[in-house]
């Protein structure tokens, strides 16, 4: 008989909407049985089997088997704290918090209650990154020497989310566009040995920052990973570029689940195919000693993969695929990037 998850849904915004609520609805195996508004009742034109709840505390029902956290930077500590010590599976929007400590403390806490806890890294099930995997995996690009990751937009002003703009310890572009790139760069390679950090307020009137640049030094061999993210690129450089000592493999865009998700995509079937203009071009040598430059198909994005390893995990005892120890490691790498840009100098991990 299949087990259905019964979901604890903290925030009904764009995150809750467009991450996650399409991929349960097409799943089946997911059931939202409360969300957390603190005012008016949006959720019910879409969830009208859920209850509506006022308080955090409301979603720790008995009921209730998973807590997913889709609520502001701020509070996603206390929230996640309170969801682990009430014996419930708890899913964090990146970041999992403001500091390494306090993601060890979490880390901690799921361990002692025998509970699941994991990041929603998403973006580890991009297109980009699950081909350069596959290209590291069949050896195309010989040994990496560079790579370049980018999410490079262009916006006037402020973000409209007001709490994204306050300045405080957890939030600013690092926390929000950074807790991703970290991520994808100790997925691909592990953790570097070194940084080095920009970290800039470029709008008027900011007090967060919202342009950086991570540089990540990988020894014995050399390798150097670069982490870009800024709010005024109208042209924006190709969001991958991937350099081995046999050839290169560079794709403009990350991948289209975002943009069809928000345009109201049912993820079922082949609603994500690329066409072949988006494609990223592989440029590198044959092991017959031939060099191509072609158009590259690679690897299809599937955002769903994240909450289909987390229900084999929760049915079936299955290895969590985001684990919360890795959440530590980024956050422990942005914490230094801050640490590198107000020292300017490189920071030893």
């Amino acid at each position: 008989m299949t087990q259905t998850i019964k979901i604890g849904l903290a925030g009904f915004g764009l995150s809750a909407k467009v991450f996650h609520l399409p991929f349960w609805q097409a799943d089946g195996r997911f059931k939202v049985v409360r969300v957390l508004q603190r005012s008016g009742s949006p959720a019910q034109q879409i969830l009208p089997d859920a209850e509506i709840v006022r308080s955090f505390s409301g979603l720790l029902a008995d009921d209730t088997d998973l807590i997913v956290i889709t609520t502001p930077n701020q509070t996603h500590f206390e929230f996640a704290q309170q969801a682990l010590l009430a014996g419930k599976h708890v899913v964090v929007e990146k970041p999992l918090c403001a500091t390494a400590a306090q993601a060890r403390r979490l880390a901690d806490l799921a361990q002692k209650q025998g509970v699941v806890l994991t990041v929603y890294q998403n973006r580890r099930w991009d297109a980009a990154l699950l081909t350069a995997k596959r290209l590291l995996s069949d050896g195309l690009l010989g040994d990496i020497v560079d790579c370049e990751i980018r999410f490079e937009r262009y916006a006037e002003g402020l973000s409209p989310k007001s709490w994204k703009e306050t300045g405080g310890a957890d939030v600013g572009l690092v926390y929000d566009l950074g807790s991703h790139l970290a991520d994808m760069a100790v997925d691909l390679f592990g953790l570097p040995q070194e940084i080095y950090a920009d970290v800039r307020r470029q709008h008027e009137g900011a007090v967060s920052d919202d342009n950086f640049q991570m540089l990540l030094y990988y020894y014995p061999d050399g390798k150097k990973v670069s982490l870009t993210a800024g709010k005024y690129m109208r042209e924006p450089l190709p969001f991958m570029a991937l350099h081995g000592k046999r050839g290169s493999y560079v794709k403009q865009n990350a991948d289209n689940q975002e943009a069809l998700l928000a345009a109201g995509a049912v993820p079922e079937g082949d609603w994500n195919r690329e066409p072949e203009a988006e494609w990223g071009i592989l440029h590198t040598k044959t092991a017959e000693g031939a060099v191509i430059r072609q158009r590259f198909e690679g690897e299809r994005g599937d955002y769903g993969a994240f909450y289909r390893n987390l229900y084999n995990v929760l049915a079936n005892g299955a290895e969590l695929a985001v684990k919360p120890q890795q959440a530590v490691q980024v956050l422990d790498l942005l914490e230094k990037a801050y640490q590198s840009a107000e020292s300017k100098q490189r920071v030893e991990i």
